[in-house]
Order: C-alpha cells, then structure tokens, then sequence
C-alpha cells in the first residue's frame, strides 16, 4: 500500500448560486475529507479547495469529488481538479495574454482538452472588442464587460467541456496561495 499524496487543487462549478446550490466552505471542506482528503484549505466561498490525496489520477480524483459532493448537497457538482504546477501554468499563461489588457480578465478552467476546430469556433464566439486564447484545459476570456460577454460557461461547454470560471485576481491569488 502506498502513502504517497498527491496536492490538488479543486474548482466547484455552480454552488452558491441562489437558495437551492449553497454549499459553504466549511461543508466543502468536510465533504473533502470524507472522501479521504487530508491538509484542506478553501479559499473565499466560490468553490476553491486544495486538499492532498492519495490518488494521483485526475479524471479519478474529479469523479471521488464529485461523489462525494453529491452525497453531501443532494445535487451534482462539477469539479475541476488541478495539480498546483498546472495552476502556475495557468496563471502564467494568463499572464502573458492579459498584458496591457485593461479591461476584465477570466479564465475558464474545463475538465478535457479540446480538438482546434472545437478551439477555432469558440473563439470564432468572441464579441467585438472580446480575445478568447486556448491553452491547454484553459480557456483566456479579456473583455471589457463579463455580463455582456459572449463567451459564458454554456457557451464554453458547448464548444469544449464542463468549465467553471474564476477572474484573474482569483487565480493569481490562488497560484501564489497554492502553487
């Protein structure tokens, strides 16, 4: 048996949006360590978690999560795991794409790659004034206005995968926090 862990760090998709998805950071932290997770930090109440565990598979580790959740809140929560080396990537891509940008930046995290094409079109999605960059399992969304932006999370799940998104401040924090 092996006692190596792995450091992850989750993203939460959709919880406390309204009276019907809340779920507290106290009670995500709970969920996580039922589910085997040890040394758990959240960070503000959107759904950011880093936790160590013994598995070190991904897709395995977002689907424990998901169980796990589930079973805590009684409704499904879509969750994007995250090594703390792949956070540094993102937070560096977002970077160096959000340079002289002045506007709102964000940053979809998705749970697969996805194919150019898929890639061309969403980005084909942009509003004017918008710049949309795919890099790896990260979608880079600058605009001007995140209420009037094209590019949502359905729009983002219907070109690539499941995502959740966070804005720049939040990743950069969590990469310097985490990473």
């Amino acid at each position: 048996m092996t006692t190596e862990r792995h450091t992850w760090i989750a993203f939460l998709r959709a919880i406390n949006l309204g009276a019907t998805r809340k779920f507290p950071k106290q009670a995500i932290s709970a969920a996580v360590v039922r589910a085997g997770g040890t040394d758990v930090e959240t960070y503000i109440n959107t759904g950011n978690v880093r936790f160590d565990h013994p598995v070190g598979d991904r897709t395995e580790m977002e689907a424990i999560l998901e169980e796990a959740f589930a079973a805590d809140r009684f409704f499904e929560v879509p969750t994007i795991c995250v090594t703390p080396a792949e956070l540094k990537v993102i937070a560096n891509d977002a970077a160096a794409v959000g340079m002289g940008h002045e506007g709102k930046q964000f940053v979809f995290l998705c749970k697969e790659l996805t194919d150019s094409g898929s890639r061309d079109a969403l980005v084909a999605r942009a509003g004017e004034g918008e710049r949309v960059y795919v890099i790896g399992r990260a979608v880079h969304l600058l605009t001007e206005s995140f209420q009037q932006t094209k590019i949502t999370n359905a729009v983002v799940e219907r070109h690539i995968a499941i995502s959740t998104n966070r804005n720049i401040n939040v990743i950069r924090t969590l990469a310097d926090k985490w990473a």
